[in-house]
């Protein structure tokens, strides 16, 4: 999909129908057509639009004449049923002389915030602050996404002390792919922050290094949280045979004590079943008296196995 947003004087963005001086032009999984529009009318490199593509692009920065091209790594969420999976996915940013041209994948809630209006201050023409501000909603919503994801760890947290099946693990598994994808995307994010900051590719004014100042301390503190989580996720993955391992052993250990149980008052009916002499079966009272042998044994065998916390 092709999309083109501009300005007007009130400051509002607005989409329009054609390729205007000072627009922001976005694709998003765009077809092969209007990827030869671009090529055509604004000079665009293939190349450019199939490195943007490319699920493994990792974040870069370089210059081609007086164009700036940026691969940054972003954070999406994607719903598997009722779960949620999260991971990264590049973004590619082309600056030109007259337009600024955005690429990605997906469609991503970092792209969402531009495109609703949410973003304060955003002036398509003003390229440095545009790139710095989708920097520092990529960092914002990594925070997000990991204070979500720890979240679902100390759900799992909970739920490992009594779990005996593999779903549990399976969701660690996951939270800990989304970790790796996190920490290796946001090392990337952080090596071209450090470019930005020498200004050789980005004219920088008082405004924007403050703003990018803030940028690097979110990355920061997003690498700090991965960090962070990743070796708790760890840890509970370690401990997770062993929890699974007690919890089918209680279980098997419960079994085998109501099975003894209820097997010592089959065990006397099945003698006095028999067709042979027996004690007392002539007693008018036989089957009172078996019955009550019956509930003793069983009785003092229950408080044994409870003493001993069989139970």
């Amino acid at each position: 999909m092709l999309n083109i947003y501009k300005n007007d004087f009130s400051g509002k963005m607005n989409e329009i129908s054609q390729f205007d001086k000072g627009s922001w032009i976005h694709l998003s999984h765009p077809s092969e057509q209007e990827k030869q529009l671009l090529v055509q009318e604004l000079n665009i490199d293939l190349e450019f639009l199939s490195d943007a593509l490319d699920e493994e692009e990792l974040g870069r920065i370089d210059r081609d004449g007086n164009r700036v091209k940026l691969f940054v790594d972003i954070p999406i969420c994607t719903k598997d049923g009722a779960k949620d999976i999260y991971s990264t996915v590049p973004l590619g940013i082309l600056i030109m002389d007259n337009y600024f041209v955005t690429v990605c994948l997906e469609e991503t809630a970092v792209i969402d915030e531009f495109t609703a209006n949410k973003v304060r201050n955003l002036q398509t023409h003003m390229r440095t602050r545009f790139v710095l501000q989708i920097l520092y909603l990529t960092s914002f919503y990594y925070l997000q996404f990991l204070k979500k994801i720890n979240r679902q760890i100390e759900t799992l947290e909970m739920s490992l002390r009594r779990s005996m099946k593999n779903k549990e693990l399976l969701t660690l598994l996951e939270l800990q792919k989304s970790l790796v994808y996190f920490s290796t995307s946001l090392e990337t994010n952080n090596m071209l922050i450090e470019r930005l900051f020498s200004g050789t590719f980005l004219k920088m004014y008082e405004e924007d290094k403050e703003l990018l100042e803030e940028v690097k301390i979110e990355i920061r503190q997003a690498t700090k949280m991965t960090e962070t989580y990743t070796v708790i996720l760890g840890n509970i993955m370690n401990c997770f045979g062993s929890v699974i391992s007690n919890n089918v052993n209680h279980v098997v250990k419960l079994l085998t004590a109501i099975t003894i149980i209820i097997t010592l008052p089959m065990v006397i009916g099945t003698f006095y079943g028999m067709n042979v002499e027996l004690p007392i079966q002539s007693n008018p009272h036989a089957f009172a008296i078996i019955m009550v042998m019956s509930v003793t044994i069983t009785s003092i065998t229950a408080i044994l196995f409870w003493r001993k916390k069989y139970f």
